[in-house]
């Protein structure tokens, strides 16, 4: 291993890392507070404001992804569809088998210029967590509790206000709902068995009313969906934890653009859909490519020089701290900051878990269980 790469697998790198990310994304939820008094007075320039401010958070994410680990993503896509990415308001479909598919996601969306604006349908559990939850609660991302009955007006009316958002914007959607597991795919193609559905190799059921009304609330203002399927080379299985101590992974993303006929049949639509998403994965499994011409998109450099701001604003400042504790010689505030140190450790795992498909979400799991009682 080079001296580089020692350098990245260093746990006090990971942590300087994630106090910038922390510290650098409580102080840009400070100033989104401040920007709600803009709302009454001019909506459109709140949004735009947030969409910078939201990019100075998730481009950290990226930047780990594209200059820290060094990831190298190729798109497989029709080169007549290729101009028109990130010039036009989309529903981009992702599949959820990795656990950085997220940051691919996000990735995809930078190389675009689309990232500041990017909206997801995320569980509501997510706008409690500090920097990138709170982050999302002023970029008027679509939450829900998963429970159809409850959630069903609340998502229309946040798709609704999204009609005259100023920005181009990617509204990315895991249509399966929860991360691929053996068991939770199991259990989902129970289900296909039991309604009569074609049972599906490499992802779950799709769950289509979310989607449905996704694409029925913003028919007017998105151009396409992207059906993305996203997968590694090699069979690599990336990690977050990977990602951070620097590995190097090369995704493969194949992009079509697809447009449903009628919003009525959207989820006979879908369900084929997943099918082909199937028949692709199987292709790639047996020759390690996609169908499409292979393209790279470039490299922006405002990921890296987003965070290397940050890094020189907030770095300062730690080490004087750190210099000045310890020529003060006290054994008190060495133990606190000892034990600040321990609990930002722990702060990072937890951060680290949230990714983990072993310790993700049961979603799947419980809507099996409540339909056996």
């Amino acid at each position: 291993m080079d001296i580089v790469g020692f350098l990245k697998s260093q746990f006090i790198c990971h942590l300087l890392i994630c106090y910038i990310f922390i510290v650098s994304g409580l102080i840009i939820n400070f100033i989104q507070l401040f920007t709600l008094i803009l709302w009454p007075i001019n909506k459109q320039l709140f949004r735009r404001i947030n969409c910078r401010l939201a990019y100075c958070i998730s481009s950290q994410m990226v930047m780990l992804l594209e200059w820290w680990s060094g990831t190298h993503c190729t798109l497989y896509t029709d080169p007549e569809n290729y101009h028109k990415y990130g010039k036009e308001n989309a529903i981009v479909i992702l599949n959820h088998n990795f656990e950085i598919d997220f940051l691919c996601g996000w990735n995809f969306c930078e190389r675009f210029g689309v990232l500041g604006s990017a909206k997801v349908l995320a569980k509501k559990e997510l706008s409690y967590m500090p920097v990138i939850g709170w982050m999302w609660y002023f970029l008027e991302i679509v939450f829900c509790k998963r429970k159809w009955d409850e959630d069903r007006k609340t998502v229309m009316q946040k798709l609704l206000n999204l009609r005259d958002y100023p920005e181009n914007f990617w509204f990315l959607i895991h249509c399966e709902g929860t991360r691929f597991t053996e068991q939770k795919h199991q259990i989902s193609m129970q289900v296909a068995e039991a309604k009569g559905l074609p049972k599906l190799k490499y992802h779950l059921l799709p769950r289509t009313k979310g989607f449905a009304v996704t694409v029925q609330c913003l028919r007017n203002v998105v151009s396409a969906v992207y059906d993305s399927t996203l997968n590694f080379r090699n069979n690599e299985n990336p990690t977050l934890l990977g990602v951070l101590n620097g590995k190097k992974y090369h995704a493969d993303l194949y992009v079509r653009q697809e447009v449903p006929e009628d919003e009525q049949e959207c989820s006979n639509w879908l369900h084929n859909l997943y099918q082909e998403k199937d028949a692709f994965q199987e292709v790639y499994y047996r020759t390690g490519t996609y169908p499409g011409v292979p393209i790279v998109p470039p490299r922006r450099p405002w990921t890296l020089l987003n965070w290397l701001f940050w890094a020189l604003l907030l770095l300062y400042p730690l080490f004087k701290l750190l210099i000045n504790m310890i020529n003060s010689g006290s054994s008190l505030t060495l133990a606190s900051f000892a034990f600040v140190i321990v609990m930002a450790s722990v702060g990072v795992r937890w951060m680290i878990g949230v990714t983990e498909i072993n310790k993700g979400s049961t979603y799947g799991n419980n809507d099996n269980k409540q339909k056996r009682k």
